[in-house]
């Protein structure tokens, strides 16, 4: 297990300390994705006129949206790729399925072919002797 890792952090213009297992970078990042959450609803008509409380409920509804509208798009993304992953399934079963249908076209083309030239052979060899016959 990785080491617990503690960074402080400014959010809403306080200074707080985080301590997890992920990294520093981490924390950071999630602080400022708080930061630019609290600036946008700020940014609303009113809300600076809200109660604490329903200022942080507000927050929390809008975090909440955001992961659910994250969390649907992973679910479709990973039912295209089970899709796209079915759909290549398929086509190398169709692949593997032609090239030996073509191999026994092939070796039957090569059969054919030596049919051919045995045939071609005969031929030659009775014209021969129907010339030696007519001589």
């Amino acid at each position: 297990m990785s080491a617990k890792n503690t960074t402080k952090v400014l959010i809403d213009g306080k200074i707080i300390t985080l301590s997890g297992y992920e990294s520093e970078e981490y924390l950071q990042k999630v602080a400022s994705y708080l930061n630019n959450k609290i600036s946008e609803l700020s940014e609303l008509p009113g809300y600076s006129r809200q109660s604490l409380e329903t200022r942080h409920t507000l927050l929390s509804l809008n975090i909440a949206d955001d992961y659910f509208k994250a969390k649907n798009q992973a679910e479709s993304l990973e039912e295209d790729i089970e899709a796209k992953d079915k759909e290549s399934y398929d086509i190398k079963h169709d692949l593997i399925a032609t090239q030996i249908q073509l191999d026994k076209v092939k070796l039957e083309v090569e059969r054919l072919q030596k049919e051919k030239d045995d045939l071609n052979l005969k031929v030659n060899e009775l014209n021969q002797e129907l010339e030696e016959l007519l001589k």
